[in-house]
């Protein structure tokens, strides 16, 4: 025997909702299968709950968007500073700078590798690091490193956290479309409970497929199980 089965995804419980929605715009108060209380709730709450679910779900492409965009910027960001940092090694091993200034950087006198930059956090620490120290060496009279420059080292940094900063946000916003939706799911599924047992319950007179037709007409979803449909195939 077909059972039903209640919406389990936010299409299926707006398919469940405009469903019975739908009939309760046709037929009037006295021919619908379920309460004018239960219509006057789904009228206000559908709207919100379609609104919520769209909200959330461009704020999840747009956070996918500068996810990429993020990522990319990150690789390149992270090759610049990189670079700067060998170059800046090459020049103090060949004595044009003093080893003294690696100081100005955060990094130690000794230190001749490049520091660690395989997540955002490290990026983003060094490279300030670097933009600053640079122009703290530049204030000092330093002779320029090309290479690349600081000037392409900035730019390509500032362009890295402006998108780290707009992820960050997006992520923030995300996950409070998600929980305004969460929350919404939990009503949407005590009205389509209710709302189906209802219409049931007015069809209860009727046997077996003619009350399970009368109720799918109001969008009320049944399913045969595993071993039934193995009969009817």
């Amino acid at each position: 025997m077909p059972y039903r089965r209640l919406p389990n995804t936010d299409q299926a419980r707006l398919r469940a909702l405009k469903a019975a929605l739908q009939k309760g715009m046709q037929l009037s108060p006295f021919d619908l299968a379920y309460s004018q209380k239960l219509f006057l709730e789904l009228q206000s709450f559908l709207p919100l709950y379609e609104q919520a679910i769209s909200q959330y779900n461009f704020s999840k492409e747009r956070q996918a968007k500068y996810g990429k965009l993020l990522g990319d910027q990150f690789k390149v960001t992270r090759l610049y500073v990189s670079h700067f940092i060998q170059v800046l090694n090459f020049c103090i091993i060949r004595g044009e700078i003093k080893p003294e200034v690696r100081k100005l950087y955060g990094f130690d006198v000794d230190e001749k590798s490049v520091p660690e930059l395989g997540t955002e956090q490290q990026l983003l620490q060094v490279g300030k690091n670097v933009v600053e120290g640079e122009e703290k060496r530049g204030m000092m009279g330093g002779s320029r490193i090309y290479n690349p420059s600081i000037a392409m080292v900035k730019i390509k940094y500032e362009k890295f956290v402006e998108y780290f900063n707009n992820h960050k946000n997006l992520l923030v916003t995300t996950q409070k479309m998600h929980e305004k939706v969460t929350e919404l799911r939990a009503v949407a599924d005590r009205i389509v409970l209710e709302i189906w047992n209802e219409i049931e319950a007015h069809f209860d007179m009727l046997e077996g497929d003619d009350k399970r037709t009368k109720c799918s007409n109001y969008g009320v979803v049944y399913l045969l199980r595993k071993h039934e449909k193995e009969i009817h195939d």
